[in-house]
């Protein structure tokens, strides 16, 4: 929940509390609310997402990439690619942004409790399941086995890092990472090969699991064939489009698929419901 405001269009005011650089052109910023009522009270549920505004230049559309479980401030993170995203990361620590928010649905994450989880994300997708893992991470005894299958185009493209290493260090975490042929330096400790090969390399198995996957539209494409092949049924995988909305309320008509809303429906669907949108998507 946020603080109601007569005007659906008004962003809240946050403060840049930190920024942390993921790679040469994907940013985090840690925001927190100016107003102590919407600091104090805002709320939201894993997968659900937000609106950014760097004023003067316009807003654009990300996850919440911290986990509800962690009070007091938001994260967003978001590649440097256009008008909006170029004005945000020319913001520093101190300055304002606008959060409008939150919008969509969410992982069910109640239904999710005594199962095995398995996340698959690729390169800039890890934030809208980041925010899932830290949640199941500090419930973690409601949970099975936890296995985290993360991939990039080369080292320097995977995000987190740091908290890659702290899970990769834990023994209740199974972590995989992965970077596709050729982009793997000398000391690179990880696998190498497209995130779809390396899932069916390590071949969780299905029984009573869970399948979280986020990623670009051809990643997707080609992982949805092999959690079939493993077992997995479409109503057992869950992803998240939202790379496909734009005002987040349902007004622009952008992110409409036949007669769903990404912003409204969505962006969490199982692969059953992604299956039955028309073929535009």
């Amino acid at each position: 929940m946020c603080i109601p405001d007569k005007n659906i269009y008004k962003p809240h005011l946050a403060t840049i509390e930190s920024i942390v650089d993921e790679t040469p052109d994907v940013r985090t910023l840690r925001l927190v609310f100016q107003d102590e009522a919407v600091r104090e009270n805002f709320a939201f549920r894993a997968g659900q997402f937000a609106e950014y505004s760097a004023f003067g230049s316009g807003e654009s559309t990300f996850c919440i990439a911290s986990a509800p479980t962690r009070g007091g401030y938001i994260e967003c993170c978001f590649r440097a690619v256009g008008r909006v995203t170029e004005a945000l990361r020319r913001l520093e620590v101190g300055e304002t942004i606008g959060v409008r928010g939150p919008y969509g649905n969410s992982f069910p994450i109640e239904a999710f409790f005594g199962k095995n989880l398995v996340f698959v994300a690729g390169g800039i997708a890890l934030p809208p399941l980041r925010t899932l893992i830290w949640q199941c991470l500090d419930w973690r005894d409601k949970f099975g086995d936890i296995t985290i299958i993360y991939g990039a185009r080369t080292e320097s493209d995977l995000v987190y890092k740091h908290e890659l290493a702290e899970w990769q260090q834990r023994s209740d975490v199974r972590l995989v990472r992965t970077v596709d042929p050729g982009g793997n330096g000398p000391e690179w400790d990880g696998q190498v090969g497209f995130v779809p090969t390396v899932l069916e390399q390590v071949a969780p198995s299905a029984d009573n699991t869970i399948a979280l996957v986020c990623g670009p539209p051809i990643m997707i494409k080609f992982t949805l064939p092999v959690l079939e092949k493993l077992g997995f049924t479409d109503n057992a995988i869950y992803t998240t489009l939202e790379n496909r909305m734009k005002c987040g309320l349902g007004k622009c008509g952008r992110c409409n698929v036949g007669n769903v809303y990404v912003c409204k429906d969505g962006p969490v669907f199982t692969a059953a419901q992604v299956k039955a949108m028309p073929q535009e998507f």
